[in-house]
């Protein structure tokens, strides 16, 4: 372990997936790199909470559906690392009213993106989804589509993986419960401070995940974001041999009740024989990290079992388990992740590279490699050119 004081090139601040991505692929390139973490690594209290998120291609962006496609071959190298399954692939169901555009996008705008990739997918009636997917009463204008490379992401694994390389690494060095109280320049370069010490490095790497502004703040400018507190569910199956895919459906709200719902199949990394449902919209944002809540909504749970009780099958009508999730969103338009240089108005910018906001999960190893290719380099082959702010909704602080 480097004693407090130690310069590395490049301090990752944030532990989570993106963070331990970022921390993997410099270690392949021999870069001398300290990752901080707040919390304790797999921890429960930010973006990473719970242990599966959705692999999936269709998006309404022909570039989203060619950044997921890109991904593949890094989940494939991670994959060779570990015998644990990282992707449970049980394909991508979206349905729903196909005249609705929600926070995933419009059901048409995402053939016309898989289209345009050459994705394969099949479209599906009202009556199809009911008969090959499990779902019941649905209206008759639905429509659908099915891609057969969704999957379920081992989402504790995939960190647990990341970790192990890191942890054997020579070149990368991981601390925990290690909150970032300060970071000053002297000489182009960071000295971090931490009540572990203060450590020095030439670049930095900000993947804290919603606790974005609280080390942005520390370089005297915010970032424009709202948080959730997600609510997921978890229904015991009545059919041991149902199981669903990967899904979304898209509805217009009813009053409080975003009407938008996401699931998972069975997975046996998490609670076994249950079935994950969960609310894509929350009743009330934070404006704070700190108002986070280990408990959820339980309007948001409420709507959720209705919506279960009048569109699934073979499930238990009231939930067993229940958890959380934090995310920051960006309240630039049309802008889900942040991937960019600190704003020109901040001292040495140029070394000092952000992820915020947005889900990300299906990027997890691809983020990583992005983030140390600026990191190093000042660029990727990679197109982010949709994910940059322009460094206008960036605010310094007076």
């Amino acid at each position: 372990m480097e004693n407090a004081g130690a310069n590395f090139d490049v301090i990752v601040i944030g532990g989570g997936p993106i963070g331990l991505s970022t921390a993997f692929h410099l270690s392949k390139r021999n870069i001398k790199t300290l990752v901080l973490e707040q919390f304790t690594f797999f921890n429960q209290l930010g973006s990473s909470a719970g242990v599966s998120r959705q692999f999936r291609i269709p998006y309404p962006e022909d570039y989203m559906v060619k950044l997921v496609k890109q991904s593949i071959p890094f989940w494939d190298e991670l994959q060779s690392l570990t015998p644990t399954l990282l992707r449970d692939k049980v394909g991508t169901l979206w349905f729903g009213d196909p005249a609705v555009h929600s926070t995933e996008g419009n059901i048409g705008q995402a053939e016309k993106a898989l289209t345009a990739e050459n994705v394969p997918y099949t479209t599906l009636t009202a009556a199809d989804i009911e008969r090959e997917y499990h779902f019941k009463n649905l209206p008759t204008n639905y429509t659908g589509l099915f891609q057969a490379d969704g999957a379920s992401i081992n989402l504790e694994a995939t960190q647990q993986t990341l970790y192990n390389w890191n942890l054997a690494s020579p070149s990368v060095t991981m601390r925990d419960e290690a909150p970032v109280t300060g970071i000053a320049q002297r000489q182009n370069k960071f000295e971090v401070t931490t009540p572990l010490g203060t450590f020095v490095s030439e670049k930095l790497v900000l993947a804290p995940g919603p606790y974005v502004n609280s080390v942005i703040h520390l370089l005297n400018f915010h970032l424009a974001a709202t948080y959730w507190n997600m609510a997921s569910a978890f229904y015991k199956k009545t059919k041991p041999d149902i199981q669903y895919p990967t899904w979304f459906v898209f509805q217009n709200p009813v009053g409080e009740n975003g009407n938008q719902f996401y699931g998972f199949p069975e997975v046996d990394w998490n609670y076994p024989g249950y079935i994950r449902v969960a609310s894509d919209f929350v009743i009330q944002p934070l404006t704070s990290p700190e108002q986070r809540t280990l408990v959820p909504n339980p309007k948001e749970l409420a709507f959720t079992a209705q919506w279960v009780k009048d569109h699934m099958t073979g499930l238990e009508l009231v939930p067993e388990f229940t958890s959380t999730c934090l995310v920051a969103l960006s309240k630039i338009p049309n802008k889900e992740l942040i991937v960019d240089f600190a704003p020109p108005y901040v001292p040495n910018y140029k070394n000092i590279v952000i992820y915020a906001t947005g889900w990300a999960g299906k990027f997890v190893p691809l983020l990583g490699k992005i983030l140390s290719d600026l990191a190093i380099d000042g660029h990727t082959p990679f197109d982010i050119s949709h994910f940059s702010t322009g460094n206008i909704y960036f605010k310094a602080l007076k």
